[in-house]
This record gives structure tokens, sequence and C-alpha cells, in this order.
């Protein structure tokens, strides 16, 4: 019963979500993007737009920047950053966007590294993948390897992305 509850509840969701992507990288380029590009790609096959796309190196002010950046653009639902979720000294994603969030959504990144564990095993510790509310957006911050994004992309943030949207705007 629950089950079908909730199918009909996701049957009322946006169908196309304005999405920002930002990679936090020091090395990558446009061109060397794999993840950011899968990002796109995969948002465009679910039928949501890419509003925005920036990359920028892992400095808090520059992340902390491009944030503030989308909340002035009401075409921005979601805010889906890639990179920097690691423990090494330059990773800062991970403190920029947690020290923003208004409320945190903290299943995401518990079932994110479950999965992460279930593929790598105890590596998948050292993630700090994060999602929670900022301003009425909701934002998704995952590792950069493609491979983590096509993961959180596929199992979790596009079967729910239309969803959490809803629910913020109610």
């Amino acid at each position: 019963m629950a089950d079908a509850t909730h199918h009909e509840h996701k049957s009322h969701t946006p169908k196309s979500i304005g999405c920002m992507v930002i990679t936090c990288s020091d090395t990558r380029t446009p061109d060397t993007d794999t993840s950011g590009q899968a990002i796109h790609k995969l948002l465009r096959q679910f039928g949501h737009e890419v509003v925005a796309y920036h990359l920028v190196k892992d400095e808090p002010a520059q992340i902390t920047n491009r944030i503030k950046e989308s909340l002035a653009n009401n075409a921005v639902k979601a805010i889906i950053i890639n990179g920097g979720t690691g423990i090494s000294k330059r990773d800062s994603t991970f403190e920029a966007v947690d020290a923003m969030l208004e409320k945190r959504l903290v299943g995401f990144g518990e079932i994110f590294r479950y999965l992460t564990y279930r593929d790598i095993g105890s590596p998948a510790i050292m993630s700090r993948a994060t999602a929670g509310i900022i301003k009425d957006r909701i934002l998704f911050s995952i590792p950069g390897s493609e491979n983590a994004v096509r993961m959180a992309m596929e199992n979790l943030i596009l079967p729910e992305l239309g969803h959490l949207v809803n629910e913020l705007n109610k």
C-alpha cells in the first residue's frame, strides 16, 4: 500500500528541473571534465535542463560564489557539484557546501557511501558526499570520479530530483 502511495505522490512532480552543474577541480578543463559531461548528459536524458555549468578550482570562495550565483537565478532549482569531497588537503568542497546548507539530507551521504562500499569496499569511508537545502534549492555534492558521478546520478539523484523539488515548493 505504501509503495503505491509513494508512486502516486511522485507522479505529480515536475518533469523538467533547471540545474546548475559545478565541477570543482584543480586539474580538469572543460575538455577533460568527463564527470561534468556525464552529469550534463544524464540530466538531459531524463528531461532536465542544464541552466549553467562552471568549472572552478577547489577553493571555498570560488565554490560559494558559484552557489550564491545560482541562488540569484530563478531558473536554477537544483545544484549538482562534483569533486572535492575527499580528505586530501586540497579537498575543501564539503566545508564550503556544508557551511551554506540550511537543512541537511544526511540519508543521501549515508546511502551514497553504502552503494560505494558495495562497489569498492572500505575506501568508501573517505567520501564526504552530501546533500541538503539552501534557499529553496536542492544541492548535491558528490565525488569527482566519473564512476561515482554515474552511480549517484542514476541511483539517487535522478530518481528523486523532481520529488525533492516538488517538496521544496509546498
